[in-house]
């Protein structure tokens, strides 16, 4: 990949065989409200280490594509104002602009197979909107998971999305989500969306063993890995349900619409909850990440 610029250390990792996870950048810049992006995006590393891999935030600086940001880096990236969500259609313009930018679930999960990394950590993934019948607004992350084989652990779709939709297109393309000690499809803020998962794994070893078997049969998918957030940070149920009523009615008063949907809705929900939404958004940013390093730890193991 032309631009692609690998930090030392994670370059290192790579050439030695060691496990390796990829960390996107919309939570530095767009996910949560600062000075918390950057915190929580050491702390997504952390949990990469501590899951025993090694962790490579992707972001965009100076005209290149960059595997491993620095401290330095990260603080400059979250620092910079209206940096733009870097997705796979806005990537190119970005890089000759030699603007900064924050990539997504679809530009890191590019990157990271570019850079011979196999497993990416996020909060949740973005799907078909709610009322995409009339505005067709589908996540690019779809299109990504459809062609690029990078394994995604996350908190299944955000909820702010019409879910069953999304998961039926996640069938259709190809793309199998795995239960990670769960029967059902996470609803991000919420541990069950009561639609079930392709199978569910409690042992990671066996997950790794379906990683790996989904990569040699050279679909060219990514796999989906659905983990609920932890029971004790999970929004209870009323509070989830009024506030997501009353944030989707003031996207739609105010006419939000295409990449300003999410953060909208995101910040909506911060507001509407009492800061409930982030505290919760946290903790499946760091439960994802330990994950991630498991599930690379036992790639390279077995």
């Amino acid at each position: 990949m032309e631009r692609l610029r690998i930090a030392e250390p994670v370059a290192r990792a790579l050439a030695a065989h060691r496990p390796v996870v990829a960390l996107e950048t919309t939570v530095v810049t767009h996910g949560l409200p600062r000075p918390e992006g950057v915190r929580v995006a050491r702390d997504m590393e952390a949990q990469v280490v501590a899951g025993g891999a090694i962790p490579a935030t992707i972001g965009l600086l100076d005209g290149a594509v960059r595997v491993g940001l620095t401290p330095e880096e990260l603080e400059r990236l979250a620092a910079t104002p209206d940096v733009p969500k870097v997705n796979l259609g806005n990537l190119a313009a970005v890089l000759v602009a030699r603007g900064v930018g924050s990539t997504t679930v679809a530009a890191t999960m590019l990157a990271a197979y570019h850079a011979g990394i196999g497993v990416f950590a996020t909060g949740g993934i973005g799907g078909v909107h709610r009322g995409a019948s009339e505005t067709d607004d589908v996540s690019a992350d779809l299109t990504a998971l459809a062609r690029i084989p990078v394994a995604v652990v996350c908190a299944g779709a955000k909820a702010i999305l019409d879910l069953s939709r999304t998961v039926e297109r996640l069938e259709t393309l190809g793309v199998p989500v795995l239960g990670w000690r769960c029967e059902h499809f996470p609803a991000f803020w919420r541990r069950s969306s009561g639609l079930r998962v392709d199978e569910r794994f409690d042992d990671m070893s066996r997950l790794a063993d379906a990683v790996r078997t989904h990569v040699a049969l050279d679909t060219g998918t990514g796999i989906v890995i659905a983990n609920p957030v932890p029971e004790a940070d999970e929004l209870d149920e009323h509070t989830y349900e009024r506030a997501m009523s009353e944030a989707l009615e003031e996207v739609r008063a105010q006419g939000v619409g295409g990449r300003g949907v999410t953060p909208a809705l995101l910040d909506r929900m911060q507001r509407l909850t009492g800061g409930a939404a982030t505290r919760t958004n946290i903790a499946l940013l760091e439960s994802n990440a330990r994950v991630a390093g498991e599930l690379a730890a036992a790639l390279i193991r077995s």
